[in-house]
């Protein structure tokens, strides 16, 4: 594994060497994939702090207990409607969404609830869903998330019996 992280933080810093050097030659491409890279770096140093703090909270201050019973396979068809209420608060896209959801297993969450989550932050998020429907139609947003989230909850009933069915369980060390 200790290879793995080499080869990971040798091309990080073949690809800092490269926007640097961009920015001396005065390259373009390389000046655009900067600006972009700027961008996105300083959003997840805004976003991902913040998030982890609350991950960090949920996973002590909610208990596993109330996990399986909201999330569980014994919480019935609730579970969906608690999953996406969850993911419509969910800020962050998937960079929070999958930390989450990794708590969500960790405390008994099913694979149903999982996937539909996971599926519906990034459908469902109430600012998105807010700004789309300014600009594109109130009709537009309502129509998008009514015919995409039954079938986002079909789909992950579809998983979830498929990863019983092969007796999966998602590796421990992640």
């Amino acid at each position: 594994m200790m290879e793995g992280n080499k080869i990971n933080y040798g091309i990080f810093a073949v690809f800092i060497l490269f926007l640097l050097f961009s920015q001396l030659i005065e390259f373009e491409f390389g000046k655009v994939v900067t600006d972009n890279f700027i961008i996105f770096a300083r959003d997840m140093l805004l976003i991902l702090p913040p998030a982890f703090i609350i991950i960090g909270l949920f996973e002590v201050w909610i208990s596993r207990e109330k996990i399986e019973n909201s999330f569980g396979s014994a919480s019935g068809s609730l579970r969906y409607i608690y999953a996406v209420l969850l993911a419509a608060t969910t800020v962050g896209g998937t960079f929070v969404a999958f930390p989450v959801a990794n708590s969500l297993y960790h405390k008994g969450a099913d694979y149903s609830s999982i996937f539909t989550y996971i599926t519906a932050a990034s459908l469902v998020m109430i600012p998105m869903s807010i700004m789309e429907a300014t600009i594109i139609g109130l009709e537009f947003t309502l129509l998008r998330i009514g015919l995409s989230i039954p079938l986002v909850i079909i789909s992950s009933v579809i998983l979830n019996r498929l990863f019983l069915k092969l007796d999966y369980e998602l590796p421990t060390d992640v």
